[in-house]
């Protein structure tokens, strides 16, 4: 008798759906405050690829120009 070999994952991985505001801007930084105003827009609009680009935006400008 031949054995069956299992090849399906056992469960579906489920991952948390984030919904943090992302990475703060710094008062005074109009950078910052458009990039801001670029990711609420995002939000509004339902856009949630812009928004992660947005927020992808905002962390590196933080890190480069405030880090």
């Amino acid at each position: 008798m031949a054995t069956r070999t299992r090849t399906t994952q056992e469960n579906p991985v489920e991952l948390p759906l984030r919904l943090e505001g992302g990475p703060k801007p710094v008062p005074g930084c109009a950078h910052c405050d458009n990039v801001a105003m670029e990711r609420d827009r995002a939000q509004a609009n339902g856009d949630g690829s812009r928004r992660s680009d947005c927020n992808v935006r905002m962390a590196r400008h933080l890190a480069d120009a405030h880090g």
